[in-house]
């Protein structure tokens, strides 16, 4: 992409990078789960997210030290090369998991890297649980199918398996749907928006944005275990809509206070800013109101962070029967990378016809939407053993007042 001649070629790389970024974001987080001991497994696979996280700060703060270099965004993309570059090397002298290892009969092998990740004393048992847990998924595997038509055709079979794939692809879609990426990804172009002219400003502002959804992946891991999966996707859906319904407002209330451009001005411009000591966007006009889109924009970060960030990711790790479990997950982060293809390329073109103010407003519907969905469908998980989960999506999962509404009739009469 940084030697593009044309813009097609960006493209192709573009969709090289993808394949790239989809295929890491499933392995990376198996390879930690199989190679890590399992007293510190779940923190260790917590941490992979709050890398990714910070990781995009970093990335921004070396955008922000090419702003002013002449081909900037041949230097972004360029840069950008190096990280995979030093990790595939670094890969290379990576052993395979012991579970990937003992399932292709290289038992031998399989208890050398046992040996690396546990003392001595309990690489017998390990192994002896790693040989239970692979023949148990295998006997999985065989009862549900190897292929992904017959594995859905026996999911379906059960009503427990199709409630879990309703919640979990549910809220990985909402996630999405509350435009959380767009606001990433077009960060610098959402602050020159709000009226920060200056690219190097704006990109500036937006470390403002990577560095609360960091604090936010923080949080999650002391909040998540207290106060609840379903709970705090719930609250953080209720102030995510406020962010947002405040950002449309916002926007509005700056699109409706900025100055008339007339032709004549639009073409002399440069000379006229000069004169008011101003400059138009993006060679524009900054905005009274611009601190305080960039404030609530920071609100909305960090409060979507703690719970629609990190709580979808963890109930899809939970909700399923264990014989669906790969597949109910997977379908899951399917649902989730093509939720997120449709809101990363329409939302220019959302704020090119529905104005900035537009396009927040709308996701400020859908996170309502998304709010009715999660309430209705998803139940909560934190602390409920995978046998008790089972049995609340067998019966069917009734949040009040359709509790309240069964409860009632279930009484009998006097």
């Amino acid at each position: 992409m940084a030697v593009a001649p044309v813009p097609w070629v960006i493209v192709i790389g573009r969709i090289s990078v993808g394949l790239g970024v989809g295929m890491a974001s499933m392995t990376a987080p198996l390879y930690i789960s199989e190679s890590s001991p399992t007293r510190i497994r779940g923190a260790l696979i917590s941490m992979n997210g709050i890398l990714i996280t910070f990781g995009q700060f970093v990335s921004y703060c070396i955008n922000l030290a090419f702003t002013s270099v002449p081909g900037t965004w041949r230097w972004l993309l360029g840069v950008a090369g190096v990280p995979p570059v030093v990790q595939f090397v670094l890969m290379l002298s990576l052993p395979e998991t012991p579970r990937w290892l003992y399932k292709n009969n290289q038992i031998e092998k399989a208890t050398e890297g046992l040996k690396t990740i546990y003392p001595a004393d309990e690489v017998g048992e390990q192994l002896q649980l790693l040989k239970q847990s692979i023949e148990e998924d295998e006997a999985n595997e065989a009862a549900i199918g190897n292929n992904l038509i017959t594995k859905f055709r026996n999911a379906m079979k059960h009503p427990e398996v199709r409630r879990a794939l309703a919640a979990g692809v549910a809220v990985q879609v909402v996630q999405q749907f509350v435009g959380i990426n767009s606001v990433m990804y077009y960060a610098p172009t959402i602050m020159q928006l709000a009226g920060y002219a200056s690219k190097t400003v704006a990109m500036g502002l937006s470390l403002v944005t990577t560095g609360l959804n960091t604090l936010g992946s923080f949080i999650s891991l002391l909040v998540v275990d207290r106060f609840g999966r379903r709970r705090l996707m719930l609250v953080s859906l209720v102030l995510i809509v406020v962010g947002l319904l405040s950002l449309g407002l916002v926007f509005n209330i700056s699109f409706q206070n900025a100055p008339h451009i007339n032709s004549y001005e639009s073409t002399h411009f440069g000379k006229m800013c000069k004169n008011e000591h101003r400059v138009w966007y993006d060679k524009g006009c900054p905005s009274k109101f611009g601190l305080l889109a960039v404030i609530l924009l920071a609100f909305y970060i960090i409060v979507y962070s703690p719970g629609m960030g990190t709580a979808p990711w963890i109930v899809n790790a939970e909700i399923y029967p264990l014989k669906f479990r790969g597949f109910g997950g997977g379908v899951a982060a399917m649902s989730n990378w093509s939720a997120n293809l449709v809101v990363n390329t329409t939302f220019l073109t959302l704020t090119e016809n529905l104005g900035s103010w537009g396009t927040f407003v709308l996701y400020g519907g859908f996170s309502v939407i998304g709010f009715v969905i999660i309430y209705f469908l998803v139940p909560e998980t934190k602390g409920v053993y995978l046998e008790e989960i089972e049995k609340v999506l067998r019966k069917g999962f009734r949040p009040w007042p359709l509790k309240q509404i069964e409860d009632d009739d279930a009484k009998p009469a006097k």
